[in-house]
């Protein structure tokens, strides 16, 4: 089990980024995506807010933040 889980705050586009890392680093890979489920403040159903990942062997957790 991994100590700590790295946590990024990314402008709209953490899946995009993890999927990058994915393709990129070995033993990495994207795992749970977390969407909206209805309109929120300054959203809408269906976004990605947050996408957990990992990369290298590390945890990793991506934040849609804006």
């Amino acid at each position: 089990m991994a100590k700590n889980t790295i946590c990024l705050w990314y402008n709209h586009d953490a899946e995009e980024a993890a999927q990058f890392y994915a393709k990129t680093f070995p033993d990495s890979t994207v795992g749970a995506v977390h969407r909206a489920p209805g309109d929120y403040p300054g959203g809408k159903e269906g976004h990605v807010l947050i996408v957990e990942f990992t990369v290298c062997g590390v945890p990793c957790i991506g934040i849609n933040g804006g």
